[in-house]
């Protein structure tokens, strides 16, 4: 049985076809994880569905609430400009809330250990390893002070340093990190890409991890990532349903 509003995934899109497909990996497992929630996926640029196409084809169905998610780490300018004027767009018979970015939160570092410990680090590493947190990097001084904060409450769990890092628009570059925390001694260094999907970006910043120890993969559908998506629908829809109420 379907119940509550229908969660709307607003993922940014790329030409590289990793993305779409891990994008949809992702929303398979959130699917799985509560099957009676209705799941849709749409693309602000370069993939189809896009974002517009998939709101017109709910209220053709005569759905009326939606909860859309920006799959976004950081409240940069996709988050504060981009989804809201599509939204603004939609169908005026739909009842939409824009759910939270997903970052920062607790369950983002848990997916970041995973990730490492799945490409060969233990937790006994902890200590020794220097760890680059790299993002895609953003014009938006509230992203990159975001990214800062989550290298150093991420430090505070036991890695022997963490040093955030950015693909474009921002410094240092992920090669400079991996050179500074060779030069503080660390006794290895490891690369955790801050991305959810495959792509340009996240290429670069594996070309930038050449000189490191370890290179985890993107975060992708990792379950804490799911449960994230969860965790925001969920705090979207009570004043949705409130509304519908009242």
């Amino acid at each position: 049985m379907r119940t509550g509003p229908v969660l709307l995934v607003v993922a940014h899109g790329s030409r590289d076809p990793r993305h779409a497909a891990t994008v949809h990996a992702l929303v398979r497992r959130v699917r799985s994880l509560r099957p009676g929630l209705r799941v849709e996926t749409g693309f602000l640029d370069f993939t189809l569905p896009s974002v517009q196409g998939v709101l017109e084809s709910l209220a053709a169905e005569g759905v009326r609430d939606v909860v859309a998610l920006p799959l976004l780490l950081t409240r940069a300018f996709h988050a504060k400009a981009d989804i809201p004027a599509v939204l603004r767009d939609a169908p005026p018979q739909l009842r939409i809330r824009q759910a939270e970015v997903l970052g920062p939160s607790p369950l983002l570092l848990r997916a970041l250990d995973r990730r490492l410990y799945e490409a060969g680090l233990t937790p006994a590493d902890q200590s020794s390893t220097g760890v680059v947190l790299a993002s895609a990097g953003s014009t938006d001084p509230e992203a990159i002070a975001v990214i800062a904060a989550i290298a150093r409450e991420w430090r505070h769990t036991g890695w022997c340093a963490v040093r955030p890092a950015f693909a474009s628009a921002s410094l240092p570059r992920t090669e400079d990190a991996v050179r500074e925390l060779r030069e503080l001694g660390c006794a290895r260094v490891a690369v955790a890409p801050y991305v959810l999907a495959p792509g340009r970006l996240p290429d670069r910043i594996a070309r930038g991890a050449a000189d490191a120890d370890v290179l985890a993969e993107v975060l992708g559908p990792a379950p804490e990532v799911a449960r994230l998506l969860l965790d925001r629908y969920d705090a979207a829809r009570v004043p949705a349903l409130a509304a519908v109420g009242a």
